[in-house]
């Protein structure tokens, strides 16, 4: 009973510390810009909005409501989702450096949604659907694809193969991309500067779609904790204990594949994040799950907010986008985890 209690306060100083974390830099976030905004204009700006009260003097209210507020909530949910799905990545396959960037699956829904935005897919009725629905179904046929290649090749699915056979697919994947933008004269624009990564131009709806992504498929994910914390002592020692390994394989697949897809549709190709992430985070909380997936979510949200915050602060007025920033970040992070991972073997 003690255990219980204690593991529980531990559980809800994670969720307040980082919860707290997490909104201090939310409002740092839409305070910092282009143009600096004081807190209080700020809170007054949101409270109007809220109330439906008139717009105030000054371009306070709509750079705070309309274009700053979905920007950085878009950028917290699609950090944390992408966090999430790291973690998830790293715990089945137990490699470190397992993500949807280095895997390939995150190139994969890159390609689904380019074919859609240069051959207009679309489904009457819902906007961004289109991209949004080819993103997520290419993410998983991505996934399948690498984890069969690599089984083919080394059936104890080891860190150099998968990681091998990702690169390979991500270049082969990035030349139907530059194929096809090649034939898309009038979309190259929008093409190229999505690939790279950005969430300008985010709005609320955007925001509910991650919201009930995020909120969907991490439900399914934090009930599989346990389970993930299983697969650290391999497959076979996880099955001898209980628990249906291709069940919670594929449930976490599919989890993970709409969760990028539905990420690389609205904010670009952002890289790197689900590597990045869960590795600082796993030096922090443990390499318990169930405290590992939630902190790992707050953390991710925080990592792509100041991303976001870099990118348009570094050389404002100019905005770089996003993705620039976080494969920085993620290059230098990738090398020193491959480093250490190579110096345990």
């Amino acid at each position: 009973m003690e255990n219980m209690i204690r593991k529980e306060h531990f559980r809800f100083l994670d969720y307040s510390l980082f919860g707290s974390a997490t909104l201090i830099v939310l409002v740092l976030c839409v305070c910092v810009g282009s143009v600096n905004i004081p807190l209080g204009e700020m809170v007054k700006a949101i409270w109007n909005a809220l109330l439906g009260l008139p717009v105030s003097e000054g371009a306070a209210q709509p750079i705070i409501v309309s274009v700053r507020l979905p920007r950085v909530i878009c950028v917290a949910l699609v950090g944390g989702s992408l966090s999430l799905c790291g973690v998830v990545m790293q715990g089945l396959l137990r490699n470190p450096l397992a993500d949807g960037s280095t895997l390939g699956v995150s190139s994969g829904a890159s390609l689904g949604a380019v074919m859609a935005i240069a051959f207009g897919i679309t489904f009457p009725g819902i906007p961004f659907a289109g991209t949004m629905v080819m993103a997520i179904v290419f993410a998983f046929l991505s996934l399948l694809i690498i984890l069969s290649l690599a089984y083919r090749m080394d059936y104890s699915l080891s860190t150099h193969t998968i990681i091998l056979i990702g690169v390979v697919y991500s270049m082969f994947v990035s030349s139907i991309i530059s194929f096809i933008m090649t034939f898309s004269h009038e979309k190259i624009k929008t093409i190229t500067f999505w690939t790279m990564g950005s969430l300008s131009g985010s709005h609320y709806q955007n925001a509910l779609v991650l919201l009930g992504a995020l909120l969907v498929c991490g439900a399914v994910i934090f009930a599989h904790a346990q389970s993930l914390n299983a697969f650290a002592i391999g497959e076979d020692n996880a099955r001898h204990i209980g628990v249906n390994v291709n069940k919670v394989k594929f449930t976490l697949l599919i989890s993970i594949s709409v969760l990028i897809g539905i990420c690389v549709s609205i904010g670009g190709s952002i890289g790197f994040v689900g590597l990045a992430v869960p590795h600082m985070t796993r030096m922090i909380v443990g390499p318990n799950h169930k405290r590992l997936l939630p902190a790992s979510t707050f953390a991710g949200a925080v990592f792509l907010m100041l991303a976001d915050l870099i990118s348009r602060v570094v050389l404002r007025p100019l905005e770089l986008p996003i993705g620039v920033v976080t494969s920085f970040v993620g290059a230098i992070m990738f090398v020193y985890i491959f480093y250490l991972t190579r110096r345990r073997i």
